[in-house]
Formats: C-alpha cells, structure tokens, sequence
C-alpha cells in the first residue's frame, strides 16, 4: 500500500473512532474516575475504570476535544479493557514512545496487536498535537495510580 493510501486510510480510522467513540458514557456502580484537561487546546477527559483483581473490567469516557483526543481515547480503551494493569501501563508507555518517535523495540507488545491505536502514528509529526493524543492515556496512568494506593 502506497503512502498516500495509508495515510487516507489511518485518516479514517481516526475520523471513525471520533464520530463513533467506542466506549463513550458512563459505568455504574463501583469505579474510579480521572479528569483531565489540556488548557493548551481546551481538550477535556473524564475517564472512569473498574478494576478489579488487577485487570481492567470496563473503561468508558466523556468529554470534549479535537478528533486526535477523542479518538485516542476510543482507541485506548478498546485495548486496555481485558488486559492487566501491569500490560496497560506497559501500553501507555509505548504509546507514548510512539508519539515521541523513540525507538519501539523491546515491547512484549507491537503495534499490529495494539489495533487501530497505528493510525496515531503520524501524530508524532506535528508536536503540538502529542498532548491531544496522549491526554486518555495519562488519565489512564492517574487511575491506575489511584487504584494501586
């Protein structure tokens, strides 16, 4: 697939996921809650967890913000949901190597098996916008943080 091809394509996956966010809303009952914004662009994040026995049970999100934030957020918790919290917390920072454009060996994980989180990828050309994609996963980090104290 030529360049042009791919870069339409990641383009979509984007404008999916910010049109139709994957897990948008609220969990009941028992969960942890973080609120984020970035006061550089106006992004803002409410990301609610449940974990339980170290895995992450649910995640869902609300908020506001450009199509990277929102759709990084879809994204992001699509693939944490399931996993333990050790592994998200290990996603998180290869994501954020990834926007960084730092080496990405030496992962358990590659980013065919992290979805559609690689359309982010080019993200990392256009530095004022990194905090747009990073936003859900810090949030992510503060309650795992939360949960673990």
């Amino acid at each position: 697939m030529s360049f042009n091809n791919l870069d339409t394509l990641y383009r979509q996956v984007i404008m999916d996921h910010y049109k139709n966010p994957r897990n948008r809303g609220q969990i009941e009952g028992d969960h942890l809650s973080v609120e984020l914004n970035n006061p550089t662009c106006g992004d803002r994040i409410d990301l609610q967890l449940k974990v339980d026995d170290g895995v992450v049970q649910d995640a869902k999100f609300e908020g506001e913000g450009c199509s990277i934030s929102l759709s990084s957020a879809s994204m992001m918790t699509q693939v944490i949901i399931g996993q333990n919290v050790e592994d998200a917390l290990k996603m998180s920072q290869m994501f954020s190597d990834m926007m960084l454009g730092e080496e990405m060996e030496g992962y358990e994980f590659n980013l065919d098996e992290l979805g559609d989180i690689q359309a982010l990828q080019g993200v990392a050309k256009f530095p004022a916008r990194i905090k747009c994609a990073t936003l859900a996963w810090k949030a992510m980090e503060q309650g795992v943080e939360k949960e673990e104290s």
